[in-house]
């Protein structure tokens, strides 16, 4: 099995303009979805995002902060998973229950095991 970082990106916290009834519902389904990728042993970590954050850019030890996003699109949340092959994670990701919520993206990559890192 092959280590996947699936990073989930929408246009903001699409859940903030949810109904109480509807977030409970969305949390529900996310739930499920997570509990069936632990039943299958296929899921290592997830958690989602706070919306704040920043970015630092650098280049020979100089660095500048600043938010360098040009779009209103946030990586939202992480799924760490395991998968046979490039072709499972999507199947995995086109799971995910954001799809049902939202306009969303999800990046599917693939983590390198480098000899000395870790």
């Amino acid at each position: 099995m092959k280590e996947f970082m699936l990073l989930i990106r929408t246009e903001g916290d699409y859940c903030a303009a949810m109904a109480p009834e509807d977030y409970q519902k969305h949390i529900q389904k996310v739930a499920g979805y997570i509990n069936k990728l632990m039943q299958d042993g296929k899921l290592k970590g997830a958690q989602p995002l706070d919306m704040e954050g920043t970015m630092i850019h650098g280049n020979n030890g100089i660095f500048k902060d600043g938010p360098y996003i040009e779009s209103k699109e946030l990586i939202i949340g992480y799924f760490h998973i395991l998968a046979k092959d490039l072709d499972e994670a999507r199947e995995i990701a086109k799971a995910n229950p954001v799809f049902e919520e939202t306009e969303a993206r999800i990046e599917i990559r693939a983590i390198k095991h480098e000899e000395g890192i870790n």
